[in-house]
Order: C-alpha cells, then sequence, then structure tokens
C-alpha cells in the first residue's frame, strides 16, 4: 500500500543518488548534465500525480511553492547569489521532488521538543537554507588556512588564498584581483570578467602570486543540506526552537 512514507523515501532515494552523481561529475568537471534534472523534475511530478490520486495532500497549498521556489531561484541566478547554472537547475528540480515537508518514521529529528510559534517552512527553502548554512563553513575553513600559512589580508582571507600565478592557469580557480589602470584591485565577484586573459595581465607585469577563490561545487553542500532536510528538517528553525 502506497503511504506517505514510502513516496518520501522514494523522494529521498532519488535526490541523494542523483545528486551524488552530479557533485562527483561537478569535482571532477565542474559540469553537471542537464538530463539529471530532467530526471528528477520527472520523477517528481509522478510522485506528486501519484499521491495526489492515492492520499492526497494534507496541506495542497504547498504546492504554490513550487512555481514560487523556481521562479525565486531564477532570480537568485540572474542576480549571480547562485553563480552556476547547474545549481540553479538542481533547486528548481528539487522543487518539484519535495514540495511539501517530508517525513519518514522518526525523522526529520526535532533538536528541541519544545512547542514554537514557527511555522514549518517549504521543504525546497529548507534544502536551500541547510546548504547555505554548510556553505557558509567554508569562509571560516579558508580563514583558519591562512592563518596557519601567516598570509592574512582582509577580506581575501575568508574567501580564499594565495598561489602563483601559472598554477592558478591550471587550477579550478577565479582570481580575486584584476589588473585596473595598471593598478591591482580586489574584486569580490570574480565570474565578471575573462579569468585566462586577466591571469595572462598579470604575467605581463611579472606578478608571480595573486590571491584565488577556489571553485567549489555547491552541488555537495546541497547534497548534504537535502539530507539534513530529511534527518533534521531545518536546521537554522531548528537551533532557533533551543531558545524560543
Amino acid at each position: 500500500m502506497i503511504d506517505e512514507t514510502t513516496l518520501n523515501i522514494i523522494r529521498l532515494i532519488t535526490g541523494v543518488v542523483i545528486l551524488s552523481y552530479a557533485a562527483y561529475t561537478d569535482i571532477k568537471t565542474r559540469k553537471a548534465a542537464n538530463i539529471l534534472w530532467v530526471i528528477m523534475g520527472g520523477i517528481g511530478v509522478g510522485l506528486l500525480i501519484i499521491q495526489a490520486i492515492t492520499i492526497g495532500f494534507e496541506n495542497l497549498y504547498y504546492l504554490l511553492f513550487i512555481p514560487i521556489m523556481i521562479g525565486l531561484i531564477y532570480g537568485f541566478y540572474q542576480f549571480r547569489l547562485i553563480f552556476g547554472g547547474a545549481d540553479a537547475k538542481a533547486l528548481m528540480a528539487l522543487s518539484i521532488l519535495v514540495p511539501i515537508y517530508p517525513t519518514i518514521s522518526q525523522f526529520p529529528v526535532r533538536i528541541s521538543a519544545v512547542p514554537s510559534i514557527m511555522p514549518d517552512l517549504p521543504a525546497p527553502w529548507i534544502i536551500f537554507s541547510n546548504s547555505v548554512i554548510i556553505f557558509l563553513i567554508i569562509p571560516l575553513s579558508l580563514l583558519l588556512y591562512n592563518l596557519i600559512k601567516r598570509d592574512v589580508a582582509f577580506p581575501h582571507s575568508f574567501l580564499g588564498y594565495t598561489m602563483s600565478v601559472a598554477d592558478a592557469k591550471q587550477t579550478f580557480v577565479w582570481p580575486l584581483e584584476k589588473i585596473v589602470d595598471g593598478k591591482r584591485k580586489f574584486v569580490y565577484m570574480p565570474k565578471d570578467f575573462d579569468t585566462d586573459k586577466e591571469l595572462e595581465e598579470f604575467e605581463k607585469l611579472k606578478i608571480e602570486k595573486i590571491w584565488v577563490t577556489p571553485k567549489i561545487p555547491f552541488m555537495i553542500p546541497l547534497l548534504l543540506g537535502f539530507i539534513e532536510t530529511f534527518l533534521i528538517g531545518d536546521i537554522l528553525i531548528s537551533f532557533m526552537r533551543l531558545f524560543i
């Protein structure tokens, strides 16, 4: 017999398998095939149809967040709050796969048993929020790395590390600097310029070492954030509930 737990287990397995493969290819090539998101979205639609026919929806209005989240993610991508096209497509597909807060047996586990006035947010937003929180560990890790190297500059140390120009040309990184009027200038959003051309400018000026930021695949924290949504729920709200 089909029940909500069974459908959510299928959603969990689907998400973990597809996101794991996407994370693997993202690490290797910094790319993830579009067919992955077509498959994920297609499975999501199929599961929604099955649920509608069999057990129905307790909170049908949550389905409205599917187009809302897709539009929101598209806006984030256009304003470069999300850099990768694959990351945006993955979040859109996840909005279809898991539009409603998922529960499997005793999961997600509540960190606090104290009732809260804060309602559970839509699952797609929780997945995105959890992923961002996990991703924010990276700046602290970079700062610690630079402190150990005794190579500290603000805000560079939170965003990257120094590397030779020659190595930067062979690595998945973006320069955190560019040449403007013959001078080095810090750049917060390095995707705005041609990386290869900019590295050549450094070489012409005999600059050997520059600050760079690694092209860390967001697909990895997205995978972890997806799993956390099923195990714990909303990380931020869960901890806030400890004090409310």
